[in-house]
């Protein structure tokens, strides 16, 4: 498994904003904001999609790794 593999930046990306918008969520929103959602807590269940999209990602980099096939011949030029 490479650090900077994509997916796993990816997946830290999205899961610092969803624990940002699940604490958002919990701690810090107010009747006058649910009642403006139609009574749901986006900010809760959007911060929990993402933390299970991150957690898909990591899962996905450390199941399937990505290695060069360094076993080829390169490419002769014309």
């Amino acid at each position: 498994m490479r650090l900077f593999d994509l997916r796993l930046i990816i997946a830290f990306l999205f899961g610092l904003y969803g624990v940002v918008l699940v604490v958002v969520g919990l701690g810090f929103t107010t009747d006058e904001d649910l009642e403006k959602a139609e009574g749901v807590n986006i900010n809760l269940w959007a911060g929990i999609a993402m933390a299970v999209l991150a957690a898909l990602f990591a899962a996905w980099a450390v199941l399937r790794p990505q290695f060069a096939d360094t076993d080829k011949q390169p490419l002769k030029e014309l």
